[in-house]
């Protein structure tokens, strides 16, 4: 019980840090919805042919929660950590007696509560305004935020093992994600047999859109979990986790 109240204060910690920069609070929530927003109005009335001619509001939430998510826990993990390591502050920290699994877990913790804030707003915004339709599939939609969320948070603890500079780490972050999102169809369907669409295969968005996507299909039905897509993100996440224990860095990276 100490460890876990432990936890949850480093979480509570971490949220105060985080608001406190209002900035940063508000981008991390106001690009995906104004993304949301400027999509979906632009596309309102929209069928998919290739999935059967659902609205393209129904197939574009998911793929914007899913947006959310990763950009709390893998964007924001990786420059946040980065940062805080080329500052000292990793250093000051590792020298206190607090277990370094307890801060990591604390950061991490934080950018969960953000997840869940954020894929709850997305999926308001696209019932209310633009007719999107949740069929009440809550096992899955919990089952998939938990392995996304696993999975980025750990592919963003790794990435800092790779980024040598915070100055450089917005540019590498933001560099790297966007062309897997666009190919990946998180803001259109892409063809699974397209050159494209096999290149995505190889990486963890791809597998996180499809198993948003069939939360909130309206084909679909409630009789079971969809395994197929969290099998990669489990596999990447792993290990991710793994390159990260084994190169994480408390001190600035000597250049």
């Amino acid at each position: 019980m100490r460890v876990i109240r432990l936890l949850i204060r480093q979480i509570g910690y971490e949220q105060k840090l985080y608001w406190r920069n209002p900035s940063s609070a508000v981008f991390t929530f106001v690009f995906p919805l104004l993304l949301l927003v400027i999509f979906a109005s632009l596309n309102t009335g929209v069928a998919i042919r290739s999935l059967g001619g659902i609205n393209y509001s129904q197939y574009f939430v998911p793929g914007i929660a899913a947006f959310g998510v990763i950009s709390a826990c893998y964007t924001n993990l990786a420059i946040g950590l980065c940062f805080r390591r080329d500052t000292g502050v990793l250093k000051r920290i590792r020298g206190t007696p607090l277990p370094p699994w307890v801060f990591l877990g604390g950061t991490i913790g934080s950018s969960l509560v953000v997840s869940a804030i954020l894929v709850a707003l997305t999926t308001l915004v696209g019932v209310l305004f633009y007719g999107v339709t949740f069929p009440g599939r809550w096992l899955e939609l919990v089952l998939a935020l938990v392995v996304g969320a696993f999975c980025f948070c750990s592919i963003g603890i790794a990435m800092t093992v790779l980024i040598r500079s915070a100055t450089a780490s917005p540019a590498i972050v933001n560099g790297v994600l966007f062309p897997i999102l666009f190919i990946s169809g998180t803001f259109s369907p892409v063809e699974p047999s397209s050159i494209f669409g096999r290149i995505a295969s190889v990486f963890p968005v791809r597998y996180f859109e499809e198993a948003m996507f069939a939360v909130f299909d309206p084909r679909g039905t409630s009789a079971g979990l969809e395994i197929g897509p969290l099998l990669p993100m489990l596999a990447w996440g792993v290990g991710a986790l793994i390159a990260a224990l084994r190169g994480f860095r408390w001190e600035p990276i000597r250049r």
